[in-house]
């Protein structure tokens, strides 16, 4: 996966609390497991005013104009700002293959569901937790300037405004893994020399059962 370090980028907001897997990315996106092309349907029911179906291009689809990844000011916008429990519902790990493939590197609530929290980790995308007033001030602060932009430094745990840094809160695991750009695959992986020798040891002691596995 993607390794985080150091991210600069444009903000987006959408300041609604509760938003599920299936609004970040709708059941009917759900038959691919390529985990790219679902950039396009992300926050499909919000985003258009037509049902988006699989397969279909979404040049010509009507836009709800005042959705903000329909605005002008936040094209290219890599860090979403969001409210509470963002992320709950089905466990689909297709909403963050989605926000990635949409080009998001990371995400900034005040709470996110647990399972969608790790698959995010899992895609290379960082989801920082911030209390809801501090949140409530990044909302403030995009909204009155075009062009906002956020800094966020993974090794100091720090996102960075022009006047101010914020301390955010990671498990060593995790922001390890982020750095890395390592998931758990990539992990094991690292072990291979080590996990053949183990196997090739217990194959001599118990070779029957590795005959039956062949």
């Amino acid at each position: 996966m993607k390794s985080f370090i150091n991210h600069t980028g444009l903000v987006v907001g959408i300041n609604r609390s509760n938003i599920d897997t299936d609004m970040i990315i709708p059941k009917q996106f759900l038959k691919s497991i390529k985990r790219t092309g679902f950039g396009a349907n992300l926050f499909d029911e919000l985003r258009y005013r037509d049902e988006g179906k699989p397969g279909e291009p979404c040049d010509d689809r009507p836009l709800v104009t005042d959705f903000p990844l329909n605005q002008p000011r936040y094209k290219g916008a890599t860090i979403l700002l969001a409210q509470e429990n963002f992320g709950c519902g089905s466990s689909r790990e297709h909403a963050p293959w989605a926000l990635d493939d949409f080009g998001f590197r990371a995400i900034l609530a005040p709470s996110f569901a647990d399972i969608f929290y790790i698959n995010c980790i899992k895609n290379g995308i960082l989801p920082i937790v911030f209390n809801k007033k501090i949140i409530n001030n990044f909302f403030s602060e995009v909204h009155k300037k075009e062009g906002y932009e956020l800094t966020i430094d993974l090794d100091n745990q720090s996102v960075l405004t022009p006047s101010n840094a914020f301390k955010f809160s990671i498990d060593q695991f995790s922001k390890r893994c982020l750095l890395d750009g390592l998931d758990e695959i990539d992990l094991t992986l690292k072990e291979i020399d080590t996990i053949k020798a183990y196997e090739n040891k217990h194959m001599k002691k118990v070779p029957w059962v590795f005959g039956a596995i062949k």
